[in-house]
């Protein structure tokens, strides 16, 4: 608090500042002194992960612990036509030419990025992925695979890490032409090679089939009511010994629920939305239909729909 001129008591009075809004307000009578206030002063707060620095003051970019230079490196800009283009070329061309260790790194780095931001993974599942792939890397022996497979066994097995699990034909279509093949050996590669490190086999997290339910509902266009039986449908499935995967198992409880509701849908549809077989989803639907009476809520349908359900 500080001493300044109130136009409205007439004297010096107390003032208080609202960083937040920007606001200097009179601790007696409330008047906005001024507003939208610009705080030229140092920014004392540390953003660092219990940094040690004695220095508070935030300046540069966010620091990446997984680079060598800590991703605070200077790089020199292409040229834009304005002057100095020449000296700016040359020290871009000077720079190339020496050797940086994190350059591979930064390229692998952005490309997990870009899948990431395709398929809408969080921050967290990016971060999980690079660190893997940064593991594999330091061993020196990742050298003549297809790296973009590589790049993306790394994110699904953020994925299956970090208990938001995607599909491997998902990761497939973001991964820049490599084949679903070719992911799954990579998948292999990654977890053989990191549990050599660790002397112990990877903890890669269960799947189920609930783990993919509300985006693949969200994708065939249901309702939320029928979202959410499907959700409880799966639940209940999962009391049975049902051999099936849970992506099959989930694409067939869709196509149960969708059935059941004013709206049906299509098997073709269903498939485009799940990314799985219209075969493989009859097969699932049969396994299940001798428990649909126990799995589907009663509050969704009841008994007379279930029986009008076509027999597999």
């Amino acid at each position: 608090m500080s001493d300044t001129f109130c136009s409205d008591c007439k004297k010096h009075t107390e003032v208080v500042s609202d960083h937040s809004a920007g606001d200097t307000v009179c601790s007696e009578c409330g008047l906005v002194l001024e507003s939208h206030s610009i705080d030229e002063t140092s920014e004392w707060r540390i953003f660092a992960n219990e940094s040690g620095d004695n220095d508070p003051v935030r300046v540069g970019g966010p620091t990446n612990p997984l680079l060598t230079d800590g991703g605070l490196s200077t790089v020199i800009a292409k040229p834009n036509g304005t002057t100095g283009e020449f000296l700016s070329s040359s020290l871009g061309r000077w720079q190339n030419r020496g050797s940086n260790p994190d350059r591979g790194l930064r390229l692998a780095f952005k490309t997990i990025a870009t899948m990431s931001d395709r398929l809408g993974l969080v921050a967290t599942i990016k971060d999980r992925a690079n660190e893997i792939y940064k593991k594999v890397e330091d061993q020196k022996s990742s050298r003549g695979r297809n790296q973009d497979a590589l790049l993306a066994a790394c994110l699904y097995i953020a994925c299956r890490q970090e208990d938001k699990p995607r599909t491997v034909k998902e990761i497939c279509s973001v991964a820049n032409g490599a084949t679903k093949k070719e992911i799954g050996r990579a998948k292999e590669y990654i977890v053989k090679q990191l549990g050599l490190e660790k002397g112990q086999s990877v903890e890669m997290g269960a799947i189920h089939a609930a783990d993919f339910m509300r985006r693949f509902c969200s994708n065939v266009g249901m309702n939320n009511q029928a979202v959410k039986a499907a959700q409880e449908a799966v639940q209940k499935s999962e009391e049975f010994d049902i051999r099936r995967s849970p992506i099959s198992i989930a694409a067939a409880v869709i196509y149960i629920i969708t059935q059941l509701s004013d709206e049906k849908k299509p098997l073709r549809d269903i498939s485009l939305a799940t990314g799985v077989a219209e075969g493989t989803i009859r097969n699932s639907y049969k396994d299940l239909y001798p428990h649909i009476s126990k799995i589907i809520p009663s509050w969704y349908a009841k008994e007379e729909d279930l029986k009008n359900l076509c027999s597999p």
